[in-house]
């Protein structure tokens, strides 16, 4: 075998993980606060070990890891700044929000991660309907959104005052956790269609 078969090839899952370990390193410096950089960060550090550890196992489509490097990137931002406080007047002032937004943003982007559950069930063929796929994508996603919110509710009530309402940044708004989700919700929608336009002319049973 000659060198350069050894030689191993560097494709897009290694650059976005490259970037991610310096843009990652970068906003580990001073953090609005540990506590808060702490509890955004340790599940998307799971997210990325994840990735890297069943990489081997199974290679995702280099669409799906561009769809889930998002939540990864706007999570690690926000972590660091908190969601609250992350630069966004911009698009806030742009559309007269009373608001930040961000948070939203990256809860939108927590349904992309639809699309790789549909790819994985997809090509292993454990739901042969392509109604059922679309629906449980969705579902899934949902699920994981409303688990998230009582995640953010135990943390915010079990932590000190400040780090709990940086991490829930609710901003005053009585109905942040329903907005959220349904933000996951519209998110996994928009993956889903996204997956069946790009599988449109692969049979509708596998």
């Amino acid at each position: 075998m000659t060198s350069e078969k050894k030689r191993t090839t560097f494709e897009l899952p290694h650059y976005l993980l490259v970037a991610y370990c310096i843009y990652f390193a970068i906003l580990a410096v001073k953090p609005f606060s540990r506590d808060v950089w702490w509890a955004e960060n340790i599940p998307i550090m799971g997210i990325v070990l994840f990735l890297v550890i069943t990489y081997r196992w199974f290679r995702f489509s280099n669409i799906s890891y561009i769809m889930m490097s998002v939540l990864v990137f706007l999570h690690t931002l926000g972590g660091h700044y908190t969601f609250e406080l992350v630069p966004f007047d911009f698009i806030t002032n742009l559309f007269g929000f009373t608001r930040n937004h961000f948070d939203r943003l990256a809860h939108f982007s927590v349904g992309f991660y639809a699309y790789p559950i549909l790819e994985f069930l997809y090509r292993k063929k454990l739901i042969r309907s392509r109604t059922v796929l679309a629906l449980f994508g969705a579902f899934t996603i949902l699920a994981v959104a409303a688990i998230y919110e009582i995640f953010e509710w135990l943390y915010a009530v079990s932590s000190n005052p400040e780090a709990g309402a940086a991490f829930l940044g609710s901003q005053g708004d009585v109905w942040d956790a329903q907005k959220d989700m349904l933000a996951d919700g519209l998110g996994s929608i928009t993956a889903v269609l996204l997956f069946l336009f790009a599988n449109r002319n692969r049979p509708d049973r596998l």
